[in-house]
C-alpha cells in the first residue's frame, strides 16, 4: 500500500522557518539599549549589527544560487534553523566570554543571519515544489507567518520584560532559540521536492540572459524598498510624529505596520483564486503610493500614523506576489531564480532605509522628507507592473 506524503506538514514547517526568520531579524534590535548598558557598546558601533545581518544574508543569497541545489534542500534547510538557534543561544554568552563584547555580538548575529539567509532562499521553492492547489495564495498564506513573527516578538517580548524585567533577557533568547531547533526536527521528517527535473532548470548563465527575469528582479528591488522602507523607520516616524515613548511607538510603528501586512496576505492568500494577480498588486501598488505620500505630507499626526500602518496592508503581497509571477514568468527558473529574487529584496530592503536616511539628514532631520523620496519605490512598482499588465492585454 502506497502511503500518500504529508505536505501540510511540509508546509507547517515552512510557517514556523519564518517565525524563525522574524526572531532574527526583530529581536535583536530590542536589545540595543540593554547592550549598551551592559557591555558598554556605543550607538554607532550597535548600528552595524543590522548592517552586518543584512550583508550576511546577502552572501548568502549569492551563494546559495549555486550550491543550494548541489548540497540539496533538506540539508540546507535543516542547516538554517540550527544555525538560527545556535546564533541565539551564542547571543546569551559568547559576548561574555570573548575579549570584545561586541565582536562576540557580531559573531553570533553572523550566525543566524547564515540561517535567516538560507530560510529566505530555501522556502518559497519548497512551498513551489508541492503539489499544491492555487500556489499564489498558498505563497502569500506562506509569507504572512513572517509578518505575525514579527508581531509576537514585539509584543511577546515587550510583556515578557514588563512583567520579569529587561534583566531576564537571556531567558526570553533561550526561549526564542527553541523554536527553529523545533523546526529542524520537523524538517528531518517531512517531504521535500525539488523544483522541475535533473536538468530541466535554467542554469544561471541562461537565466540571466532572460528579460522577464530582469523584470521581476526590478519588481523585487521595489517590492523590498517599499516593505522595509517604512518598516525599518515607522518607529522613529511614530515617535518624531505623535510625541510618544520608545515602547509606545514601537508597538503603534512597526508593530501595527507587521499586523496590517500579515492581513493583507492572509487576505489575498483566502481570496486569490478569484483575483488577478497583476491587477491586485497594480492596485496595492497605488495604494502603497498613497500611503507613503500621505505619511510624508499629512499636516495631522494622526493621519501620518494611518499612513504608516495602511503602508502595511498596501505593501503585503508585493514580496510574496512577485515569487508568484517569477515562477509563472520563468517556470524553469529554478532554486537560483529564487535566490537571486531574494537577493533583490534584500538589495532594495537595503537601499530604501538607506535613502530615507540621506535625505532627511540633508534636510536638516526631517523624516517626512525621507519618507517622500522614498515613494519613489512604490512609484516603481506601478509602473513595472502597469507594464506587465498591457502587455498581458496586448498577447490576449
Amino acid at each position: 500500500m502506497i502511503q500518500r506524503k504529508n505536505y501540510r506538514k511540509t508546509l507547517t514547517a515552512c510557517y514556523l522557518g519564518f517565525v524563525t526568520q522574524a526572531i532574527s531579524a526583530n529581536f535583536t534590535p530590542l536589545l540595543f539599549l540593554t547592550f549598551k548598558r551592559t557591555y558598554g557598546i556605543s550607538l554607532e558601533k550597535l548600528a552595524m549589527i543590522p548592517l552586518v545581518f543584512y550583508f550576511t544574508q546577502l552572501l548568502v543569497d549569492i551563494v546559495a544560487a549555486k550550491y543550494a541545489d548541489k548540497i540539496g534542500y533538506r540539508l540546507c534547510v535543516i542547516a538554517s534553523q540550527v544555525l538560527s538557534s545556535a546564533g541565539l543561544l551564542l547571543l546569551t554568552f559568547l559576548p561574555e566570554l570573548m575579549p570584545n563584547a561586541f565582536i562576540g555580538i557580531l559573531i553570533a548575529v553572523g550566525l543566524y543571519a547564515v540561517g535567516s539567509g538560507l530560510i529566505e532562499v530555501l522556502l518559497s521553492p519548497i512551498v513551489e515544489a508541492c503539489p499544491f492547489e492555487n500556489k499564489d495564495g498558498v505563497m502569500s498564506l506562506l509569507h504572512s507567518f513572517y509578518c505575525w513573527g514579527a508581531v509576537s516578538v514585539i509584543l511577546g517580548s515587550t510583556l515578557f520584560f514588563a512583567v520579569f524585567g529587561i534583566g531576564h533577557w537571556k531567558i526570553l533568547t533561550c526561549l526564542w532559540a527553541l523554536i527553529p531547533l523545533y523546526d529542524a526536527f520537523i524538517f528531518i521528517s517531512c517531504p521535500i521536492e525539488t523544483l522541475g527535473e535533473d536538468g530541466k532548470n535554467m542554469g544561471i548563465r541562461r537565466l540571466l540572459s532572460v528579460p522577464m527575469f530582469w523584470m521581476m528582479i526590478f519588481l523585487m528591488i521595489c517590492a523590498g524598498s517599499s516593505e522595509a522602507t517604512m518598516c525599518q523607520w515607522a518607529s522613529a516616524f511614530t515617535e518624531s510624529a505623535l510625541k510618544v515613548t520608545k515602547l509606545a511607538g514601537d508597538l503603534a510603528g512597526p508593530c501595527l505596520f507587521a499586523a496590517f501586512m500579515g492581513i493583507a496576505r492572509m487576505l489575498y492568500g483566502k481570496l486569490s483564486g478569484r483575483l488577478d494577480l497583476v491587477k491586485t498588486m497594480l492596485l496595492c501598488s497605488f495604494f502603497a503610493t498613497a500611503c507613503y505620500l500621505l505619511s510624508s505630507l499629512a499636516s495631522w499626526a494622526v493621519l501620518g500614523l494611518c499612513g504608516c500602518a495602511l503602508c502595511g496592508l498596501a505593501v503585503g503581497i508585493m514580496w510574496p506576489g512577485t515569487i508568484s509571477l517569477s515562477s509563472r514568468k520563468c517556470p524553469a527558473g529554478g532554486t537560483a531564480m529564487f535566490a537571486f529574487l531574494a537577493l533583490a529584496g534584500d538589495l532594495g530592503a537595503t537601499a530604501g532605509p538607506v535613502l530615507v536616511g540621506k535625505v532627511a539628514e540633508a534636510t536638516g532631520e526631517n523624516l517626512k522628507n525621507g519618507l517622500l523620496a522614498a515613494t519613489i519605490f512604490p512609484v516603481c512598482m506601478t509602473l513595472g507592473l502597469f507594464f506587465l499588465y498591457k502587455r498581458a492585454q496586448k498577447n490576449n
